[in-house]
């Protein structure tokens, strides 16, 4: 007797690259890119948290690590923010709400420049699949209103804290009125997810592309970090043009707004920032994204 086909998440199918997406993004540009800006706030004492350093071994307060990521709220995170305005870059700025109660200058300072604010829980100092119904539903439901409240619009996109998902988040998201997430990275292109509430859209977010893994987990060197974002920047654009495609790349400022790192991102920046609508880039948002996939889909069902 044949095994049975093993357990699907019934999201969405499989679908190969080769089945090609429309030509174009806007504009004729057929390579999206967007800066996925990761904004986040620790509690002190408690939790989990990205370290420069092994715990300490007396246990909790953990000054050493504590401190290294609050430099990025108070310093790597306002030079970034200079560097994305000199180049004119926009940029989706993934926040927790726990911010508010920190340090809510600093995403009054992104959404003053027209940046996307998008949902990222309320602390990473916490795992959002390890919660039950009512606790994420109520986690999901107070965010948005907080940002909503705060910003003066609701946010649309919505990344988890450590991309942590229960069985049961996009069902949650799309009932809560949100438009798609970033926890899935599973392709190039959005793909339409199936929830109880409608359709929700997943936009591509990096996991290489990405400094937490790259530069804190894998101890990869900033400078091997930059050539990976070139790299990627170059070979999608390239593959760009059979279809259009999407290419985030995922920063945290305690990471790559320390001086030394940030002096080669401005390099690589500066030089992919070159590259504009005439040569088929479009610097975007995840917002943005999901919108234009949700007003084709809508005009293809009207049609």
């Amino acid at each position: 007797m044949s095994q049975p086909p093993l357990r699907h998440h019934g999201r969405f199918p499989y679908r190969p690259i080769t089945d090609r997406d429309p030509a174009h993004w806007p504009g004729e540009t057929r390579l999206a890119v967007y800066l996925g800006f990761n904004l986040e706030h620790y509690a002190f004492g408690e939790g989990r948290g990205v370290g420069i350093a092994p715990p300490a071994p007396a246990g909790e307060p953990d000054v050493l690590n504590y401190a290294w990521r609050d430099y990025g709220n108070r310093v790597g995170a306002w030079r970034c923010l200079e560097l994305f305005e000199s180049l004119a870059l926009p940029a989706g700025v993934i926040a927790n709400t726990a911010l508010l109660d920190h340090c809510p200058e600093l995403i009054d300072a992104f959404a003053a420049r027209g940046d996307e604010i998008i949902a990222h829980g309320h602390t990473n100092a916490e795992r959002q699949g390890q919660l039950d119904e009512a606790a994420e539903r109520r986690l999901i439901g107070e965010c948005r209103q907080r940002l909503t409240a705060h910003l003066g619009q609701a946010p649309s996109g919505w990344l988890s804290p450590w991309i942590s998902e229960s069985e049961r988040t996009p069902d949650l998201l799309a009932e809560a009125g949100f438009d798609y997430l970033l926890n899935w990275a599973h392709d190039e292109r959005p793909t339409a997810m199936r929830t109880t509430a409608g359709t929700l859209w997943s936009i591509p977010y990096p996991q290489e592309v990405n400094d937490i893994p790259t530069i804190s987990t894998h101890r990869v060197s900033m400078q091997e970090f930059c050539t990976m974002i070139r790299d990627q920047f170059l070979e999608l654009l390239a593959q760009s043009q059979q279809q259009r495609l999407v290419m985030g790349i995922a920063l945290h400022p305690w990471l790559v707004g320390q001086p030394f790192r940030l002096r080669q991102l401005r390099e690589v920046l500066t030089e992919l920032a070159g590259y504009r609508e005439a040569e088929g880039v479009w610097w975007t948002t995840p917002g943005a994204i999901a919108r234009q996939v949700q007003a084709e889909t809508a005009s293809a069902t009207r049609e």
